[in-house]
């Protein structure tokens, strides 16, 4: 059970003025109190071990903030919330640390005044709130086990005339690429919606790109969606699907947020209503609830709908409520979820795969 009272917070950034600004404007926000505002790795232990706080909020612009990450991963795991300032390495830096376990992240304003300092508090301390109640760390045994999938031609399937769509929130950039590192080349197009902010979403499609035998990119508007490509919304428009069965198309509708969102999963998985049995819906780890309702609407659609099973999420929030409203007929883990649509797929064409799958745990 959850301690009662505010929660404590260590906020880590070497930069003296911004820290002391940042630090005064967390400490207004209701339910939060800042324990400790650290420079680096030494003044963050000391203050480990006479605060014990809930959450760890750290400036990652830096390396020695990244190598602070991972020793707290190894040694201290709380939920660690990350940011960094707009910049040429803002997104590979927030990809690292959300390999290296970073449950959230943000981009500092800049330059940081008052009001733009307020209002940055004011979105730390909501994902604060959440991490604390909600977020748990989760071994990379859990998420990114990886066996060599057989090519998906073997199933008898067209991948043609299938399109994935994959929704995430807290803890999915792990849970999407542990999916995608355990697909094969010829794999059905898959389209991606991360909450993520814009400056980030280049960057979590090239890392995902490394991982993957799919060619993994940021998506253009109009873009043609073929077997072996997966794309990946930009982090501030609507990402949708247009076209027909093999001939898929991607594309930007507008900005206004959805379930406090954009993109929001449900968006994307509204476009793939009308496409039925054509569609898989894949639903991952994440705080609230976007996507549940749209993956009902697929189910209901006769898609096929898959959600994340509990123990390797890191936010068991928007899988659940998709359980609970009965949206999807299958669940497992990431690394696991290919073969299920592999096999899932399988069946509606009438066969079964031809080569052997290794089954999932």
């Amino acid at each position: 059970m959850k301690r009662v009272g505010p929660i404590r917070v260590l906020l880590v950034d070497e930069a003296v003025p911004g820290r002391q600004l940042l630090a005064a404007m967390l400490a207004r926000q209701d339910g939060v109190r800042v324990v400790a505002a650290a420079t680096g790795a030494v003044d963050a232990r000391a203050a480990i071990l006479q605060h014990q706080p809930d959450v760890v909020v750290l400036d990652v612009s830096q390396e020695d903030g990244l190598r602070l990450l991972q020793r707290l991963r190894r040694y201290y795991p709380v939920p660690a919330i990350v940011y960094t300032a707009a910049g040429l390495h803002s997104g590979p830096r927030v990809m690292r640390a959300a390999a290296m376990g970073a449950v959230e992240y943000a981009l500092r304003p800049t330059p940081l005044s008052p009001d733009s300092a307020g209002r940055f508090a004011a979105e730390l301390a909501q994902k604060i709130r959440l991490a604390f109640l909600e977020a748990r760390p989760i071994p990379l045994s859990d998420v990114a086990t990886r066996w060599q999938p057989a090519p998906f031609s073997r199933t008898g399937a067209n991948p043609a005339q299938y399109l994935v769509l994959v929704g995430a929130s807290t803890g999915g950039t792990e849970a999407i690429r542990a999916l995608l590192a355990n697909v094969p080349a010829d794999f059905p197009p898959v389209a991606i919606v991360q909450h993520m902010p814009a400056d980030f979403t280049a960057s979590f499609a090239a890392r995902l790109d490394r991982f993957s035998a799919m060619t993994v990119t940021e998506a253009r508007d109009g873009e043609r969606l073929a077997p072996g490509r997966a794309v990946v919304a930009r982090g501030d428009t609507h990402l949708v699907i247009r076209g027909t069965p093999g001939a898929w198309v991607a594309r930007y509708a507008d900005q206004k947020p959805v379930n406090r969102h954009c993109p929001s999963v449900d968006v994307l998985f509204d476009s793939g209503v009308r496409f039925g049995r054509n569609i898989v819906g894949v639903l991952l780890t994440g705080m609230g609830a976007d996507g549940a309702g749209g993956l009902l609407r697929l189910r209901q659609a006769r898609a096929l709908t898959i959600t994340q099973e509990a123990r390797s999420c890191v936010v068991y929030g928007m899988p659940k409520i998709a359980n609970d409203l009965g949206a999807a007929m299958l669940c497992g883990s990431p690394d696991e979820i290919p073969r299920l649509i592999e096999e899932g797929l399988a069946d509606r064409a009438g066969r079964r795969p031809s080569a052997t799958i290794p089954p999932g745990r």
